[in-house]
């Protein structure tokens, strides 16, 4: 499974955790093991209202299909469809929360519409995959970052690049450091230990979640809306679901 979620985070397939802040189009997910790619995934981050970072658009490409999604709409082969939608091998669905797309050869996409992309790929592309999610190797970090030399999240997401000549986006600045925000890391330790969460520490791994917390927690210097307190502890949330376990009600009328 690789996703992405709030304040720029990615999850790569082998479970690295790093933060890449592009609003270009890049190439999430591909197979990328032969000159014939069974499937792309793009996906174009812009900055809402609020100036917090949301997908705009997921540009899926499976086989001879080409399926255009953004918040409420699918659009496949350049024809506006209804959902559910169902064309060989192929089901795109949605709701006022999610839209999921399902393709047989082992492929599911589920994205809120908002922050949060969620892609989960048979095992048969183990190894053979490119893009922001990574190279899907089994061994975290190694390759996306190291292989040919040690160098940031910052240049790899910019190597994920989809050239667009008519494309108006700048590259994010490479030399850019990471806050260490640790201010933060007591308050989300404690989000994120609470007995709702009991079920999902033997799952996944605490640590990374709590770093991204605290990121959140940095880029929103004091100005606390539901985008920086909430985005993180949900995508722990769906993890948690994704592997089995049973998060409890952690949302209440004040909070999330």
């Amino acid at each position: 499974v690789c996703s992405t979620w709030g304040n720029n985070h990615f999850k790569t397939f082998d479970g690295d955790i790093y933060q890449f802040p592009g609003l270009c189009e890049y190439n999430f997910a591909s197979d990328c093991h032969s000159s014939y790619k069974e499937f792309s995934v793009h996906v174009q981050r812009a900055l809402n209202s609020n100036n917090h970072p949301q997908i705009q658009y997921i540009l899926l490409t499976i086989k001879d299909f080409t399926v255009y999604l953004r918040p409420k709409v699918a659009v496949v082969d350049g024809k506006i469809v209804k959902t559910p939608y169902y064309s060989s091998g192929l089901l795109i669905e949605s709701s006022d929360i999610y839209t999921k797309v399902y393709a047989k050869f082992g492929l599911s996409l589920i994205w809120n519409q908002e922050d949060a992309l969620m892609v989960e790929l048979d095992s048969k592309f183990a190894n053979s995959t490119c893009g922001l999610c990574g190279d899907y190797n089994g061994i975290p970090i190694y390759n996306e970052f190291i292989d040919g030399g040690d160098y940031n999240s910052i240049t790899y997401g910019n190597l994920q690049k989809i050239n667009k000549p008519t494309a108006e986006c700048e590259d994010p600045d490479e030399s850019q450091a990471l806050p260490s925000c640790s201010e933060h890391r007591d308050e989300c330790e404690t989000l994120l230990t609470s007995s709702a969460f009991d079920d999902c520490r033997v799952r996944l791994n605490l640590e990374m979640y709590i770093q991204a917390c605290m990121q959140d927690k940095c880029a929103c210097q004091g100005n606390e809306d539901s985008f920086c307190l909430c985005s993180t502890i949900s995508e722990y949330s769906r993890q948690c679901s994704h592997a089995g376990g049973r998060p409890g009600e952690w949302r209440t009328q004040s909070f999330c």
